[in-house]
């Protein structure tokens, strides 16, 4: 179990979740222990794009199967990860709690309710049904998971150290409930859109200030984490999404969220590039992908909004860039589930 201390924690002790007492997993099949709850943000990445890409056959007639086919990736990655993480839950039950309470890691437990909150966007035009089961179940826990993280540290003291972003994950995944309402059909819902919204881009405000502040004046993230500071992007391009679907309009607030998204793209997308020199492959790196198809999205909306060549342009460079991205990232996760580098890859 790991412990938390008043020190600066150790990269191994951001990023590992076993004990390192323990004798080392065995191969094969059993790696699936190392199989971290924060690889969901590979299906938030991917629902992500499928939805700026079915955006964009909306807006420029692109081929409508691509997000079809981007959808339906998502859609399996989601079943085979929630079927490896229910395997780890009953094979590695240690693992799964020392996770869970790990003041970072555990932050990623969000990761898969909001995962419930995004595929019914996809999903609705096949199985309305489906779409609005899984929204109802990721409406209900994403709330009652970001009560308990609330309380957790309102329990607790916490230490600056733990303000990585991450942290962002539980209470601001709250902004991804209006986002599907909309496509679902389902009673007005006004006040849920409100209180997503709301909760959410509260909490966002003074969150997005410790962060920055850990950042600032403590020591720099682990290498394995640096790929998680492009979470800082979400709350703004996801908060505009889910304030032009729950008030039907993109005004001067709206257009305010999506100015300070793309600011924060521009000051952390070079560092992207260093990342990618500096930082060996590891799956912390999937926290790019919905940030950046967030972007694109809200990218996207505006640029159908308000046509005009500058918006067109900045709409379709930010979707071939979270295309690009997310695409390496699938091939490159795939390559190492092949060569049995899962725990590598977790390190």
């Amino acid at each position: 179990m790991l412990q938390v201390v008043d020190s600066e924690p150790s990269e191994a002790a951001l990023t590992a979740h076993r004990d390192p007492d323990q004798p080392p997993l065995p191969g094969g099949w059993r790696q699936i222990e190392s199989l971290p709850v924060g690889l969901f943000a590979a299906v938030m990445g991917l629902t992500g794009l499928s939805v700026a890409w079915r955006l964009a056959h909306a807006r420029y007639g692109v081929p409508s199967w691509v997000g079809e086919a981007i959808a339906l990736i998502a859609s399996t990655a989601f079943l085979a990860i929630a079927a490896g993480y229910a395997a780890k839950a009953v094979i590695a039950r240690e693992a799964v709690r020392a996770e869970f309470r790990h003041p970072i890691a555990g932050n990623l437990f969000g990761t898969p309710l909001i995962s419930l909150l995004l595929l019914p966007i996809p999903l609705a035009p096949f199985s309305l049904t489906l779409a609005r089961a899984l929204w109802i179940a990721g409406a209900i826990g994403m709330t009652l998971f970001a009560w308990l993280i609330v309380t957790r540290w309102l329990s607790d003291r916490q230490q600056a150290a733990h303000a990585t972003p991450a942290w962002i994950v539980p209470v601001v995944g709250l902004l991804d409930v209006p986002l599907a309402l909309p496509g679902l059909g389902l009673p007005p819902m006004q006040g849920v859109m409100i209180f997503g919204l709301a909760v959410g881009l509260f909490f966002a405000m003074p969150l997005f200030t410790l962060i920055l502040s850990r950042l600032l004046f403590e020591a720099p993230l682990p290498a394995a984490l640096q790929p998680s500071l492009l979470i800082l992007v979400a709350p703004f391009a996801v908060g505009f999404s889910a304030y032009v679907a729950t008030t039907g309009a993109i005004d001067l607030f709206a257009k305010s969220l999506f100015a300070v998204a793309l600011f924060l793209l521009a000051v952390l997308l070079p560092k992207l590039a260093r990342f990618g020199r500096a930082c060996p492959f590891r799956v912390s790196w999937w926290g790019v992908s919905f940030p950046l198809a967030a972007a694109a999205v809200a990218a996207l909306r505006v640029a159908a909004a308000e046509p005009a060549p500058a918006t067109d342009v900045l709409a379709l460079v930010l979707l071939g860039l979270a295309t690009l991205v997310i695409g390496w990232l699938l091939v490159r996760t795939l390559i190492g589930l092949a060569r049995g580098e899962l725990r590598t890859l977790t390190l």
